[in-house]
């Protein structure tokens, strides 16, 4: 592990299991071309045909499927990896895992309720039990049958939590492996998660009593961070990366954030300070799961990813030295080479099922 990585625990033995199975074989291929994929593609411009999935309250959820041929599916023992993005991102947040593993592994991606391409939901169900069933709907549309490795990000994390809450007996039947990254189960200070979106002129007592009145002030503040876009952008590199980044990278996660309309906000923020779901991830180590976390990270810190590992028996937790919150940009290279343990270690545990 390169010095800027350090890992705790094992993925249910992910590197011993690793002998000859074919889906090892299919991972070693990725590796061999991680640390650079992506790095020539715009950011934004991986595709496919998108799919619309209904939730259960009707909001529209835009989803993409990167398919591979039957013959690489039948090596990766048909294992589909699903990606959930963080709050106030989309699909697009992806880019470095998408590009490495497209044409290799089956993937999904979609956008959150209120975020990106997918439909606005109402107040009552921005909440992360409703993006549990949001998930749940996505799995039963676009993988209704065969193993599952669910991958969140910050809010995505959360959302694969929810599900597990929710339904537990999907962990190790349809559900083989869990990736968590910079994500927490409970115990978050939300006013962390308005530090990249609000203009600098909000900072300080007036940002307090924005917090206390997010639904009546949003349109000022979207006013204000449209006016603000160069104060926009340094908070943006502040809050989300640990080390320096190319500035594509900040303008990306900048464009993403300043996308979501500070409403989307207002309606999420109030349910991240009551939520407490760690009584329930236990469940996940059951099959393999990885916790990958900056060192950095200013909105979930790491001690978060850290209670995780302790909660999850047999989890691994990559701690990405000096990295930030957008670990899965900023670190990718040993973002993937975790995910490619995982994905091996869950495969191969489906496959002995």
């Amino acid at each position: 592990m390169s010095r800027r990585g350090r890992v705790l625990g094992s993925v249910a033995g992910a590197v011993g299991l690793a002998a000859a199975g074919t889906a090892v074989g299919l991972l070693r291929r990725q590796q061999s071309i991680s640390r650079r994929a992506g790095r020539d593609i715009p950011f934004g411009s991986l595709r496919s045909e998108p799919v619309t999935v209904v939730a259960d309250d009707g909001v529209p959820l835009h989803v993409e499927v990167d398919e591979v041929d039957e013959v690489d599916r039948r090596e990766g023992a048909g294992v589909t990896v699903v990606f959930v993005h963080g709050f106030c991102l989309n699909l697009d947040c992806w880019h470095f895992q998408r590009a490495a593993y497209r044409n290799l592994v089956r993937t999904v991606y979609y956008d959150q309720r209120s975020h990106g391409r997918s439909g606005r939901s109402d107040r009552a169900h921005s909440t992360i039990d409703q993006l549990g069933r949001d998930l749940l709907a996505v799995l039963d549309a676009v993988v209704p049958e065969g193993p599952v490795v669910l991958v969140g990000h910050s809010m995505g994390g959360m959302s694969v939590v929810a599900l597990v809450e929710q339904h537990p007996d999907l962990v190790g039947d349809r559900v083989v492996g869990f990736g968590l990254i910079s994500t927490t189960a409970g115990g978050l200070d939300p006013s962390r998660l308005l530090l990249p979106l609000l203009p600098a002129r909000l900072s300080g007592p007036v940002a307090r009593r924005a917090v206390r009145s997010l639904h009546r002030r949003h349109r000022m503040i979207d006013s204000a961070r449209r006016l603000g876009q160069v104060v926009a952008t340094v908070a943006t590199d502040r809050f989300a990366f640990g080390d320096r980044v190319p500035a594509a990278y900040v303008a990306f996660v900048d464009q993403m954030l300043s996308a979501t309309p500070f409403e989307v906000v207002a309606d999420f923020f109030p349910h991240f300070s009551g939520l407490d779901k760690f009584d329930h991830v236990e469940r996940m180590g059951e099959v393999p799961t990885s916790i990958i976390s900056g060192t950095e990270d200013r909105i979930t810190s790491v001690g978060h990813s850290r209670k995780l590992h302790s909660r999850i028996p047999g989890s691994r937790l990559l701690e990405c030295e000096g990295a930030g919150h957008m670990v899965l940009l900023e670190r990718h290279d040993l973002v993937n080479a975790e995910l490619d343990q995982l994905i091996t270690a869950a495969t191969t545990g489906a496959r002995n099922r």
